[in-house]
């Protein structure tokens, strides 16, 4: 959907904090645009390196008040991804400043990712490869597992990611659920037939019957911390719990004791107190646990999706050079 800007604008400098492809920076140089490429800046650094520009690109880096300030010409910031959690969305629009995302490129790497970690959490992966490395064989403890076809999968938030992930679990057999409800256009409706959802009226219900729990809605005040102690008591003992969307959904604490009482088993590529740099020192008693079966953040981090997300990109700056304004979350 876009929105109406009024004077087309060229000639724009572009400040891409974050990784992006070489061959997109080179388009949008060859638009007669500006770009500067600094992948090592931070939340905290951020701000200095604003002024002048009018266009600032990020995928993770943090856009706070103080950033935004800071850019006595930005007027678009651009999330290279979907989810814009991470930019303080509602004092950009005081300043006047466009929010812009990239929703859906990156769907079926997360879903991938999702049925990676369930399979990892099924077969016992990555405790079967540390034992190798570690020259011990026990062909007896991991030969136990459960299998995936038949198995109830949940998924909370039928977005783009979610139904991409009902679709890969249906290929494999297995029958998903999520709850009902009003309003969701035919193009989803017939794509959830094709994976044989089954809609159920409530969370409460859904959690009840879910084998596997799958998260994939966004962080706001009606998410976060909905994965608590009385959330977890509803699901299944011995069930799985998957969150690959984010780690202020979660309850870290309650998690934790859930996993010793009840014996969940969880796959997490999101944690509430994750480094916001690449490379950092991470130390999070949920990450450690043995049952846990965790990665780095790196959902959308393949080079298909990060090739989708940058075209995303570069069109809503090619848009916004005409006068429009490309999926804007803050209007």
């Amino acid at each position: 959907m876009a929105e109406s800007f009024p004077e087309p604008i060229q000639s724009m400098n572009i400040l891409i904090a974050d990784s992006f492809p070489e061959a997109h920076r080179e388009q949008l140089v060859a638009l007669g645009h500006d770009v500067t490429l600094e992948p090592g800046l931070t939340a905290d650094t951020l701000a200095s390196a604003l002024p002048g520009k009018d266009i600032l690109v990020v995928r993770s880096t943090r856009v706070e008040a103080a950033a935004l300030d800071a850019g006595d010409r930005l007027r678009l910031v651009i999330r290279a991804g979907a989810g814009t959690n991470t930019i303080d969305r509602d004092h950009a629009a005081k300043n006047d400043i466009r929010v812009c995302n990239v929703p859906g490129a990156n769907a079926l790497a997360v879903a991938e990712l999702v049925l990676g970690l369930i399979i990892c959490l099924d077969r016992n992966i990555a405790d079967n490869v540390a034992d190798l490395r570690s020259g011990t064989w026990n062909k007896k403890k991991y030969s136990k597992s459960r299998g995936l076809y038949g198995q109830k999968l949940g998924i909370l938030g039928l977005g783009a990611i979610g139904l991409a992930v009902a679709e890969r679990a249906h290929a494999f057999g297995m029958e998903v659920l999520a709850v009902r409800r009003d309003g969701r256009d035919e193009a989803t409706r017939q794509r959830m037939a094709a994976a044989g959802i089954r809609e159920l009226d409530s969370t409460g219900e859904l959690l009840a019957e879910s084998d596997i729990v799958s998260l994939h809605l966004p962080a706001n005040e009606k998410t976060r911390g909905m994965v608590n102690a009385d959330f977890l008591a509803r699901m299944k003992p011995g069930a799985m719990l998957i969150n690959s969307s984010r780690g202020e959904l979660v309850d870290e604490a309650a998690l934790l004791e859930a996993i010793e009482s009840r014996g969940l088993r969880v796959g997490l590529d999101v944690y509430g107190s994750e480094p916001t740099a690449g490379e950092a020192d991470f130390h999070c008693a949920l990450a450690a646990h043995p049952a846990v079966c965790g990665t780095h953040h790196i959902g959308a981090s393949t080079e298909q999706a990060q090739v989708a997300v940058a075209d995303g990109v570069v069109a809503i700056i090619r848009a916004y050079e005409d006068g429009d304004i490309l999926n804007c979350v803050n209007a």
